[in-house]
């Protein structure tokens, strides 16, 4: 290939193929990429979707590692983006030209996101999974503003809980778990949406089968949170009448008022439950062992920390705590 990368390349020698040979259409998500089709496959490809270009060689141990992964997050894009696979060994000579014209090729693997025939963003080494997913994010937002299918599926999984439709939602979740079984996001929702359906089996189902490389992830202890509230609020919901007479008898029945912010919270009713435990901090805040603090963060984690019941008692809190 005795032309620049870009220009437009010579008229093919007679008995050329015009086109790529089959596999390697335009048309096709996973492709492998050579000196002869790299100008389509790649350069021209890249004016309508965004195309990945993973550099790697047999010698070269993390790339066996990366492509996997790599493919796998192209799939789960459906079409947004392509990759193509280029052995540097088998196409010394594109290597080398695409070496003198700045890119790192002498440390591989190395992914370079092409967009509008011109070099959007690289990235090299064995990235995990989560990373990858993070770099085709960027590669999407920074060639249009684009999204990944599973983003999409959140955003209106979130819609469908926000206007309680808790089935629906835990369909979109579970949609986005077919295709990223690691998206801590739609884990996190799918046990939701089960407690949003009085489901407590199926969200500790749903709990269990999370993947261990996720399970300390803040969408994971949030929903486990919530899970282990739901219990603890349900066996004392029937109670919350005889509950707010014992505090009425008696305001110093802290006893009482933990169990009362239990129910309250399983109830949806997160100010009157905060209120409870501010009541408990603000009479006795080491009572306890600080259970009320405890239980209050506790709610924090369940409810999200974004959530407007959680940002007004911790106002009430720091409030109380720095008075």
């Amino acid at each position: 290939m005795d032309y620049i990368i870009g220009q437009n390349p010579p008229a093919p020698k007679p008995g050329t193929p015009t086109t790529a040979p089959a596999g390697q259409g335009g048309a096709d998500i996973i492709t492998d990429g050579t000196e002869a089709t790299f100008m389509q496959s790649v350069i021209e490809a890249s004016n309508t979707v965004p195309v990945l270009v993973d550099f790697w060689a047999d010698w070269c141990g993390p790339c066996k590692q990366l492509t996997p992964v790599i493919e796998k997050v192209v799939r789960a894009a459906k079409g947004r983006v392509r990759l193509v696979k280029v052995d540097i060994e088998a196409n010394r000579q594109l290597a080398e030209q695409l070496t003198r014209l700045g890119l790192p090729l002498q440390s591989i693997p190395m992914v370079a996101a092409f967009w509008k025939g011109q070099i959007l963003d690289i990235f090299q080494g064995a990235l995990p999974e989560s990373q990858v997913r993070k770099f085709v994010e960027t590669v999407l937002q920074g060639a249009g503003g684009g999204t990944l299918p599973a983003a999409d599926l959140l955003a209106q999984a979130r819609t469908a809980m926000e206007t309680n439709k808790p089935e629906h939602a835990a369909e979109l979740f579970s949609a986005v778990l077919g295709d990223e079984p690691e998206n801590p996001a739609a884990w996190g929702g799918l046990i939701r949406a089960m407690l949003a359906l009085d489901d407590e089996d199926a969200a500790t189902a749903a709990l269990q089968d999370v993947p261990p490389a996720i399970t300390s992830h803040p969408d994971i202890e949030g929903a486990r949170a919530a899970l282990e509230l739901k219990k603890e609020g349900r066996q004392v919901a029937g109670e919350a009448d005889e509950l707010r007479r014992r505090i009425e008898g008696n305001p110093e029945d802290f006893e009482a008022r933990m169990n009362l912010a239990n129910a309250l919270n399983v109830a949806g009713h997160r100010e009157e439950a905060a209120a409870q435990l501010l009541a408990i901090l603000r009479a006795d805040r080491e009572w306890n062992e600080g259970a009320a603090r405890q239980l209050l963060f506790k709610f924090f984690e369940s409810w999200g920390h974004d959530d407007p019941a959680t940002l007004s008692a911790r106002r009430r809190l720091s409030s109380l705590l720095f008075s």
